[in-house]
């Protein structure tokens, strides 16, 4: 047994999968109002659409039934708890070194012989290497920097460019309000992809290793059995 992740990590990536869960139910309640993305300032029901699609089922949205300022309420208050707690993890992780100790990647990490070696290492199913099992592989360093220090702050600075009241400014970053909603719209597609992968990876790792590892911190190696 390792202990694996502090307690910092666990209890935010917990509050995080909730909240993270009700934004993206939420959001697509409220993207159901006007199923349709534009770039630039201006966007409506005549002006020509980059995408539009049809509108979500209610077994998918936050809450099920059609209620815009419903789902606004559950989205700005969980937006806080993400924004909040985000903050908080990225201190507190930068404090205890967990960034600079498991996220940092090494050159000869990039390398093609070693992107390829690992590759071949997931698609037989083998996530953890047996001389440093407790390490991230690259694929997860990479996937958890991106949404940590890309994605995240990207969905987060691309919804306060919608906030009503909220600095101009933050919308002109993004070439318009239509824009920051555009790309708001794919990060959370990128996010909600994510995610998936993610839980499809913990089954095949093995889930209650996995979620063990989560709530306690501590982490049995692959392979070890129960100790006699």
């Amino acid at each position: 047994m390792v202990y694996r992740h502090r307690l910092i990590t666990r209890l935010w990536h917990w509050i995080n999968a909730l909240a993270v869960f009700v934004m993206i139910g939420s959001g697509l309640m409220i993207f159901n109002a006007h199923p349709r993305l534009y770039w630039g300032h201006f966007g409506a029901n005549y002006d020509p659409a980059w995408l539009e699609l049809p509108r979500f089922p209610g077994w998918v949205t936050i809450p099920s039934h059609y209620s815009l300022s419903g789902a606004r309420h559950w989205h700005l208050f969980f937006a806080l708890v993400l924004a909040f707690g985000l903050l908080v993890y990225l201190l507190g992780s930068l404090a205890n070194r967990h960034v600079q100790r498991d996220l940092r990647i090494r050159r000869r990490e990039l390398s093609g012989r070693h992107l390829w070696a690992d590759f071949r290492a997931h698609l037989a199913l083998r996530f953890h290497d047996p001389e440093s099992p407790r390490d991230y592989n690259i694929f997860q360093k990479l996937s958890y920097i991106g949404v940590l220090f890309v994605l995240l702050p990207v969905l987060i600075l691309s919804g306060l460019a919608l906030a009503p009241g909220m600095w101009p400014w933050i919308a002109d970053l993004f070439g318009g309000r239509q824009s920051a909603r555009s790309v708001h719209f794919i990060a959370m597609a990128l996010l909600t992809g994510f995610v998936l992968v993610h839980l499809t990876l913990v089954m095949l790792a093995g889930p209650l290793d996995e979620v063990r590892s989560m709530i306690t911190g501590w982490w049995r190696v692959p392979g070890t059995g129960e100790r006699k």
